[in-house]
């Protein structure tokens, strides 16, 4: 384990959820499923779903104000901003300007990273590097999601599966070594993006009348080969960067994973021999909601008392793509 002069922590967190609630019996009026269908095969009983006058920019603006209130800052003091988000406001500019604007901060650096389910773990060692190489001393990282946008609500394979939220967190640079982020590892692989994919929208095939009445506006998943390469890849990069610093699945006081199938995380801890309670779920109160889910679930872990300072935790992420990832952390406060 190499040891650093300076860190980066996570001083502050926060998420929004929705108002609005879409239980299984609520989905069983719309497509033929059932509360005992979804919650067998998912884990999912309920979800939240945004208004038609809420965007990813609003539900992260909410987010990252109690994010900067809890990391006891003030908005002026925040000098880089980035939204992973799959589902942005708008093709372009990014959430992230939006966002800028909305929360009232200085001209500062403000982008997005598209990673699907995979990118906040992909902004958070983006950022990460970023802080220790570069004039920034805090900022402000966001995972920003309106899936509901994306459903094909005829679809019962996939609309019950996915839910709308927004996490943020603050990264800051201390002097204090050896606590916070320790190192993440990443992975992609775009050999085969139809495994889960919105097929139209795009460049490849603009918006046309004919792909509107093919529905290929809307999110699409081989739900078969995702679980099966999740397992593998979550495990796998767990193991990764728990080797990278010597230390054993036994070590980690608390896992966070992408919340998109309870099968997948149970998978994941009798993989990596981790009793059921070191692994956080709340999958079954906002379902998946992708760039979203591990902010919203660390802030919960947080608030529950689950993770206590000098805490080892691994988040880990698998997602469209593909891509995938893990980041260590020593919890610092």
């Amino acid at each position: 384990m190499s040891m650093q002069s300076s860190s980066i922590i996570i001083r502050g967190l926060g998420s929004y959820i929705p108002k609005k609630q879409l239980s299984n019996d609520d989905l069983a009026k719309i497509v033929d499923t059932s509360d005992e269908w979804i919650q067998t095969r998912t884990g999912i009983k309920t979800r939240h779903i945004a208004s038609m006058e809420e965007n990813p920019s609003d539900m992260g603006t909410q987010a990252a104000e109690t994010a900067i209130k809890n990391a006891g800052l003030n908005k002026k003091d925040i000098d880089l901003l980035v939204v992973a988000t799959m589902t942005p406001d708008l093709p372009f500019p990014s959430t992230a300007c939006i966002t800028q604007a909305k929360l009232g901060l200085r001209t500062i650096p403000a982008f997005d990273i598209s990673a699907a389910c995979s990118g906040f773990l992909y902004v958070l060692d983006t950022v990460y590097h970023l802080l220790r190489s570069g004039p920034y001393k805090n900022a402000l990282v966001i995972g920003a999601e309106k899936m509901s946008s994306t459903l094909d609500w005829q679809d019962r394979t996939t609309c019950v599966l996915f839910g709308d939220a927004a996490g943020a967190a603050v990264l800051s640079k201390v002097d204090t070594p050896n606590v916070g982020i320790l190192g993440s590892t990443l992975g992609a692989d775009g050999t085969d993006p139809s495994i889960l994919h919105m097929p139209a929208g795009g460049a490849a095939c603009p918006a046309s009348a004919e792909s509107i009445e093919k529905r290929q506006h809307y999110l699409r998943m081989n739900g078969r080969e995702v679980f099966r390469l999740a397992v593998r890849a979550m495990e796998q990069a767990t193991r990764t960067i728990l080797d990278q610093f010597d230390l054993k699945p036994e070590d980690i006081a608390c896992i966070i994973p992408h919340q998109a199938n309870v099968r997948i995380m149970q998978s994941l801890g009798k993989y990596l021999q981790v009793p059921e309670e070191k692994i956080f779920i709340n999958l079954n109160k906002y379902g998946n909601t992708s760039a979203a889910s591990i902010p919203v679930a660390i802030t919960e872990a947080h608030k529950q008392g689950r993770i206590h300072p000098g805490d080892y935790v691994i988040l880990v992420a698998f997602g469209a793509g593909l891509t995938w990832g893990a980041t260590l952390i020593k919890w610092h406060s």
